[in-house]
């Protein structure tokens, strides 16, 4: 285990982390995709899109400086998206990616989500092996997706 694994925390969102939310994810996106107008909204009020409606963000601390978030978006009982996940990209490819994921179906199993869904595209190939090695499976993406770059949607039953 490297140092980055053992110091790495994560933490509840609070107003204070808005920001590395919001620049952790433009950045993640901007790099891969494009900062599609729904991400804008997410990113610009996680309280209103993704809190209020019963979801949670978290951020993932190394030495006390955010390298890492994710959020859990409410899709109906017992059923979470997993969404806006974004690692700095210098921290990438360390692990961080696993520790989040432990940490999520440890955080989905305490509020007793029983149903984990995530969109992602097919070209992020370490991301799809990361969400295949936890078992996720790939389910068809729904008509009307609010994501113009997602070409695949996975599931996970816990």
């Amino acid at each position: 285990m490297n140092e980055e694994q053992q110091s790495l925390t994560f933490v509840p969102y609070t107003p204070a982390y808005r920001q590395a939310f919001f620049d952790l994810n433009a950045a993640w996106l901007n790099a891969y995709f494009l900062l599609e107008p729904f991400d804008i909204e997410v990113l610009s009020d996680p309280e209103k899109m993704v809190i209020k409606p019963g979801g949670a963000i978290y951020v993932g601390l190394l030495n006390g400086e955010a390298i890492a978030t994710f959020a859990l978006t409410p899709q109906g009982e017992g059923t979470m998206e997993l969404n806006k996940m974004a690692v700095e990209e210098e921290h990438r490819g360390t692990g961080v990616g696993h520790q989040m994921m432990d940490f999520i179906l440890r955080v989905c199993r305490e509020r007793e989500v029983h149903t984990l869904e995530l969109y992602s595209h097919t070209s992020l190939k370490p991301a799809i092996h990361l969400y295949e090695k936890y078992g996720f499976e790939t389910i068809p993406l729904p008509a009307e997706c609010v994501y113009d770059r997602a070409d695949i949607r996975m599931q996970l039953t816990l």
